[in-house]
């Protein structure tokens, strides 16, 4: 964004469009910007606590809407309503995701369309539907969250690594077409952070990844919504087509 954008957007003026913003990361972005000043949209599969008191609290910046990634349909409506609601887009967060660890020779090819179409499909089709507004407002921001998967090779992960890696080459080349309407494209890649998916990580799995990173531990869903701020505000006003990579040094 330029710094007028950015003033406008701390002036309570931002609209932002979060994907999977009701727990983890997207929780953590959601309360985040909403402290900030954006107007801030978002989805899920279905509502929960966070989401209903949110809604409450903050009737006049806050949108919700059940959405599946699965859906083509039901993510272009979405950011229809989002049009119609606060009239434009200036920041959208592909964060929404879905991780399943099984080796790739029992994978069903089911199960293979569906990492592949809720990983980088939807998060293609609900950037062409944002962009398109982002152009008609003068510019914006988009940060995709992928994943080291998409960096370094790990077991039963194929096919997410396949999405995500797929994530950041479309942001590079995005970042390409978008330039010259003052839209910045960035993706985001966590390492292991503390999150619905990593929660089910077993404690021994754990201290290996502990040990195998620099920094001795894991990261927090705080640290990664810095990341993703940053690019998202003018301290990063000059940077679009990269891939910020905060891992604790476990690719390093």
């Amino acid at each position: 964004m330029t710094e007028d954008r950015a003033d406008e957007s701390r002036a309570g003026l931002g609209v932002a469009v979060v994907s999977g913003g009701s727990r983890s990361l997207g929780r953590v972005l959601v309360e985040r910007l909403l402290a900030d000043g954006w107007r801030v949209a978002t989805f899920s599969r279905t509502a929960n606590e966070f989401v209903e008191q949110t809604a409450e609290k903050n009737p006049d910046t806050f949108h919700w809407e059940a959405v599946d990634l699965a859906d083509p349909e039901r993510l272009r409506a979405f950011t229809r309503s989002v049009a119609r609601r606060f009239g434009r887009v200036d920041l959208l967060v592909n964060n929404a995701g879905v991780l399943h660890q099984e080796l790739l020779l029992t994978t069903t090819a089911q199960r293979i369309e569906t990492l592949i179409d809720t990983n980088l499909l939807a998060p293609i089709l609900l950037t062409q539907a944002c962009a398109r507004l982002m152009v008609r407002g003068g510019g914006g921001a988009v940060v995709n969250i992928s994943s080291i998967n998409a960096i370094r090779g790990y077991r039963g992960v194929a096919a997410y690594a396949a999405a995500k890696a797929g994530l950041d080459g479309f942001s590079r080349s995005l970042a390409r077409e978008l330039g010259a309407f003052n839209i910045r494209v960035n993706s985001v890649v966590p390492g292991f952070f503390e999150s619905d998916m990593t929660a089910n990580v077993t404690a021994s799995n754990r201290e290996r990844i502990q040990h195998r990173t620099p920094l001795d531990r894991l990261g927090t869903a705080e640290e990664i919504a810095d990341a993703v701020l940053f690019l998202a505000s003018s301290r990063g006003g000059f940077i679009t087509g990269q891939s910020l990579v905060i891992d604790g040094g476990i690719t390093c």
